[in-house]
């Protein structure tokens, strides 16, 4: 595979990441694999702050701009790698499992490998390839740090098959978020359009631009949280997307000034108010189709991994009860499986 993109990226700093050494924060980039890959790339000069060279030990101050190139990696071939996979389905057509945070779904800038393409590839004979030769089998995304259930296929036609149910909305998906603050109605819709931030092109917002799209969210609220010793109390959500946008639920949240427990990118990165979450609440517990080749209805259920269940049961003596849409949650949640009719 070649990869030609020039891979030039600007990063606006916030008054929240303030003081941070520039290797640590761009280490944290998404196009960047880590700390010591933004050292090397500093000291390569291929890293700009104002348009001048800066150290790796620079503190970064709040309006700096900062430019780096990560170079593509030439003649790079896709290859199989022996990453264990959690499959929850599988048949002749298509694959379902859950993806762990910290896993990127397809190789990127900084990411060439140890991704769930190069799993699939090690686990699957065959896989749909409309996505183009670096994302073979791929039908949507989860972000690197959201969790949860995915969709694979194994053959073109499945492949065009999922694609088009997500498109069309016959695909149902559902998230469990804590977010900060009370949410006091027990439901609602956020619609509000997305677009790339036009001061930091790797942050999406919510605008007015003539690019940007349609990006519907809905939520139900399952249990909320008074106030602890370091934060302004909790609500946990099911969210429901009825569009796809990239970052679309956490970036809902931001935009109602109720970011996910634990994001990095729109939330407060104040590690006791997110109970040293260092990754967004965000998991996508519930899923279900029909079949894109029999038609037969599935649904998955996934339960929260480890660290989320944590945060929860860190929080639970604040739990000022559970809502009737929670009981129902928490019920599927118990069946943690497939369900098929």
């Amino acid at each position: 595979m070649n990869w030609s993109s020039e891979g030039v990226y600007v990063h606006v700093v916030t008054e929240v990441e303030e003081g941070m050494r520039l290797d640590t924060l761009l280490g944290g980039h998404e196009a960047i694999a880590s700390r010591s890959s933004a050292a090397r790339l500093i000291e390569e000069g291929l890293v700009t702050v104002d348009g001048a060279p800066a150290a790796k030990r620079y503190a970064v101050r709040a309006g700096d701009r900062i430019e780096f190139e990560v170079p593509p990696t030439p003649g790079l071939e896709l290859q199989p790698e022996p990453i264990e996979l959690d499959i929850r389905y599988e048949d002749d057509h298509m694959i379902v499992l859950s993806k762990p945070a910290g896993l990127v779904v397809h190789p990127a800038h900084g990411h060439w490998s140890g991704t769930l393409v190069n799993a699939l590839l090690h686990h699957a004979e065959q896989l749909g390839g409309l996505q183009g030769e670096d994302r073979p089998g791929i039908v949507h995304r989860l972000d690197k740090d959201t969790s949860g259930l995915m969709m694979a296929a194994k053959t073109d036609d499945a492949q065009e098959a999922l694609q088009e149910a997500i498109k069309v909305r016959a695909v149902d998906r559902r998230y469990l978020t804590l977010v900060h603050g009370w949410i006091a109605p027990d439901s609602g819709i956020i619609d509000a359009p997305l677009a790339r931030d036009a001061r930091d092109r790797m942050r999406m917002a919510v605008s007015d631009q003539p690019e940007a799209k349609q990006a519907v969210t809905t939520f139900r609220v399952l249990e909320r949280f008074d106030a602890g010793p370091y934060d302004d109390g909790f609500t946990l959500l099911e969210c429901k997307l009825y569009t796809g946008r990239t970052h679309q639920i956490r970036v809902h949240m931001a935009y109602i000034k109720h970011p996910c427990v634990g994001d990095q990118t729109y939330g407060r990165r104040n590690v006791k108010a997110d109970h040293g979450l260092t990754r967004q609440f965000l998991h996508a517990y519930r899923l279900e189709l029909s079949h894109p080749v029999t038609g037969q209805l599935l649904a998955f259920v996934d339960s929260l991994p480890d660290d989320l269940a944590t945060v929860l049961q860190g929080i639970a003596e604040y739990s000022t009860g559970i809502t009737p849409a929670g009981k129902e949650v928490y019920e599927y949640l118990r069946e943690d499986g497939v369900r098929r009719s």
